[in-house]
């Protein structure tokens, strides 16, 4: 019996490297797998994924920054697949590189409200779900930048370590209706997301291996393990936690 037999999971960012993993591993264990995404292409590719692997999921369409997109969503999967269990919060802007002086302030809202704003309304509509469900787990991908800090990226940073706050807010608030809910930050893993700055795969590990004392970058089914964790009942005395997967960037 898989890990997570028997549940459901609403996963946000499903058609990105990291959210597809996770759905895909979620699916292997069990879960029927809601896959959002604002790229409704990408969330239809993951589903498909797990649909020919012999699992069950359902791809939509969602800004994560609506909440009336956000609730349709989570009452589309509640419809689904009768009950929620899991909920996984990995979408996230492109955030615009400069600091606080060159970045605008329409770029600034905007990384906020997917970054953290979206894993607010996420949660707004998805705990009543849990809760009818008796209880669940809530995981949000944040980043090992909640902890430290980089140049140029003043949005990122501070909506990363929001979501770590905003984790031990709910967790306090939703302990007693067994409503877990922890973070996962991971360091730099090898998605595409990473190509957008820096256009080849050579190129991103030349800068960025450096900073892993593990000696290389992470592969997105390395955080979906951490996140099955945090999902599964193996995680049942976890909440309010910050699971750091980063190769060890933070340790220097």
């Amino acid at each position: 019996m898989g890990r997570l037999e028997g549940k459901s999971a609403f996963i946000t960012g499903a058609g990105g490297g990291i959210g597809g993993a996770i759905a895909r591993r979620f699916a292997a264990e069990g879960a029927a797998i809601a896959c959002a995404d604002l790229d409704g292409g990408a969330a239809d590719r993951t589903a498909a994924a797990i649909s020919k692997s012999g699992g069950r999921a359902i791809a939509l369409a969602c800004d994560v920054a609506d909440a009336r997109q956000v609730a349709a969503a989570i009452e589309r999967a509640v419809t689904a697949f009768s009950l929620l269990n899991v909920v996984v919060n990995t979408a996230a802007d492109d955030d615009p590189m400069g600091d606080t002086v060159e970045l605008n302030e329409e770029d600034w809202n905007h990384a906020l409200a997917v970054n953290l704003t979206g894993v607010f309304l996420v949660a707004k509509y998805g705990i009543p779900k849990l809760r009818q469900a008796g209880g669940g787990s809530i995981v949000i991908v944040a980043s090992q930048l909640g902890q430290v800090a980089v140049p140029r990226r003043p949005a990122y940073v501070t909506s990363k370590a929001a979501l770590i706050q905003l984790a031990r807010s709910m967790a306090v608030d939703h302990a007693k209706e067994n409503i877990r809910v922890n973070t996962l930050s991971p360091g730099a893993i090898e998605t595409n997301r990473l190509l957008k700055r820096l256009k080849t795969i050579e190129a991103v590990r030349a800068a960025l291996v450096p900073l892993h004392p593990i000696g290389r970058l992470g592969q997105p089914e390395e955080i979906a393990n951490g996140a099955l964790f945090l999902a599964s009942d193996e995680a049942s005395f976890m909440t309010g936690a910050d699971l750091v997967i980063d190769g060890g960037y933070t340790c220097v």
